[in-house]
């Protein structure tokens, strides 16, 4: 993703988000936000996006094998999730004291 400014988004680590595009959807289930990639406009959710990598035997892993881990999903295809709501939701954003805080439009709640 090549820009010029940095891009913001309303997703942040350890948000819950449902996955409501690709193979892993399902937007009654809420995930936990594992890592943000800005500049790449990827996410990492958990449990989402399972890929197997063939990892060679090192010092830490004497073993080695196959490993099953999480790869990054676009950013577009997830959704912020409102607790209060049950559903997901878009995301609003307002200052408050000087601060800039991301309020749920479903809800109105403010997420922290």
């Amino acid at each position: 993703m090549k820009t010029r400014f940095k891009p913001k988004f309303n997703i942040k680590k350890g948000d819950t988000v449902v996955v409501i595009a690709g193979d892993d959807k399902d937007r009654t289930k809420p995930r936990k936000v594992l890592e943000v990639i800005p500049d790449k406009a990827r996410i990492l959710v958990e449990g989402v996006n399972i890929i197997t990598k063939h990892t060679k035997p090192t010092a830490q892993n004497t073993k080695g094998g196959i490993v099953k881990q999480e790869a990054p999903i676009a950013i577009s295809n997830v959704m912020l999730w409102d607790a209060k709501a049950g559903k997901p939701t878009k995301v609003n954003r307002q200052r408050d004291n000087g601060k800039l805080v991301r309020i749920a439009k479903k809800s109105g709640e403010v997420i922290k």
